[in-house]
């Protein structure tokens, strides 16, 4: 029964421990508060992840640290850089491996599926950040100081999830009313579910033929928003999707007033043409399948509300 640490309770740090947990394993996860899943296998405690020191002693004799945390969209510049450097020193003090989730930010636009090889030439601000966080990690893995990992993967689909078709599109969908997309709403677009996220972070981090590169997590074939918002409506038992997409303006002026909208200019290329995902390097290595769509999406839609008679 190994030692895992987890730092970050969103959907994915949540899902690995609740993983790790089931399996048997120990499981400490932090957070600012101290909060997470109620599960008698965890652990939760209440620690500031940007002190390098305090998390080294949590993770003393820890198999794994987990890099699960999710800064608000708008802080990313201020708030990643000493989260991860911290991360990447605890991990480095206490002989753990340190396995991050990434995501796709790094290629930038792309004309081609992703692979783990395409060349990482972001072009926005939060690019270039998920960059310096992974080079500095292999950095120190190459140089022998740490053992890191990470994992990417593309929109995620899943309960809670803060993915653009998870909080525009989906509910309204199950609920019957249109929604305003911004987005090319036939372009093929990988969608990743949160629970194949946690299955891949703890494979890579407890086999040692994950280290010292990055994967990407496995997803299902890609479907269009309009086909997935289509899958959506007939499993919540809802008419047919009453879809728009949303002209770049309207984006761009929401921007003035929601710091979420803002963020999302530059990483709207993502939704402006094919995005695709190649993750067969993880399953044809580690064995893992990822979850049938239409499960990812059963686990992703509010729960119906009950009529009233």
């Amino acid at each position: 029964m190994a030692l895992h640490l987890i730092v970050g309770a969103g959907p994915v740090g949540s899902a690995t421990a609740r993983l790790l947990a089931d399996r048997g394993e120990r499981v400490r996860l932090v957070t600012r508060r101290g909060g997470g899943p109620a599960h008698p296998g965890v652990e939760r405690i209440a620690a500031d992840a940007t002190d390098a020191g305090r998390l080294a002693e949590l993770a003393t004799g820890a198999a794994a640290l987990y890099n699960c945390a999710n800064p608000a969209y708008h802080r990313w510049t201020t708030d990643w850089p000493p989260l991860a450097g911290a991360m990447l020193a605890a991990a480095e003090r206490s002989g753990a491996v340190l396995a991050t989730v990434g995501n796709l930010y790094g290629y930038g636009p792309v004309d081609a599926p992703m692979t783990e090889s395409t060349p990482l030439r972001p072009n926005s601000v939060k690019g270039q950040v998920r960059v310096r966080m992974w080079t500095d990690a292999l950095a120190a893995h190459r140089a022998g100081r740490v053992r890191v990992t990470e994992v990417r993967g593309s929109d995620y689909l899943g309960a809670g999830a803060q993915s653009m078709v998870n909080m525009l599109v989906l509910p309204r969908v199950a609920a019957g009313k249109r929604a305003l997309v911004p987005a090319d709403l036939d372009a093929p677009h990988s969608w990743t579910y949160v629970g194949d996220v946690a299955r891949t972070l703890v494979a890579v981090a407890t086999d040692e033929r994950g280290w010292g590169r990055a994967w990407h997590v496995p997803t299902a074939p890609a479907v269009s928003i309009r086909e997935l918002a289509t899958r959506a409506a007939a499993l919540a038992g809802a008419p047919a999707p009453k879809l728009t997409r949303m002209p770049g303006p309207v984006l761009w002026l929401g921007g003035l007033f929601d710091p979420t909208a803002k963020e999302m200019r530059e990483v709207a290329y993502q939704f402006a043409g094919p995005f695709v995902l190649d993750s067969t390097a993880a399953t044809a290595t580690f064995g893992i399948d990822p979850t049938p769509l239409d499960d990812a999406l059963a686990a992703t839609l509010p729960a119906p509300h009950p009529t009233s008679v």
